[in-house]
């Protein structure tokens, strides 16, 4: 049931935000290989919030290590997702493999956790 979702709307909004939006308004300014390290920040740092901060007995925690490894992942993963729309020429590249990643990943966590 979770998978669907996770498999569509994540991966359109977020690849045309961070792949579509977040990269051309800086691709102009920095070129192709910046514009995509600094839209691959953005994603990662987003992403802290699924890993690393966490609310327990009331109270809020952040978690440096599990945060720090997180977004470093995520941020490999974004250039590969960054990869993808080059290799396709595409967004939709991107798209496509960001929903690939998100399948995985819900398997991984309902079946293997």
């Amino acid at each position: 049931m979770a998978v669907i979702p996770s498999m569509i709307f994540s991966p359109i909004g977020e690849e045309f935000l961070y792949r579509g939006v977040i990269h051309g308004s800086f691709v102009q300014r920095f070129g192709e290989s910046k514009a995509s390290a600094l839209d691959s920040l953005a994603f990662a740092v987003t992403h802290v919030a699924h890993f690393g901060i966490v609310y327990v007995s009331g109270i809020w925690q952040f978690l440096p290590f599990p945060a720090i490894l997180w977004v470093l992942s995520m941020f490999v993963v974004s250039q590969i997702f960054f990869r993808c729309k080059q290799f396709c020429n595409s967004i939709w590249g991107a798209v496509f493999a960001h929903a690939g990643f998100n399948c995985f990943m819900m398997y991984f966590i309902f079946y293997q956790l």
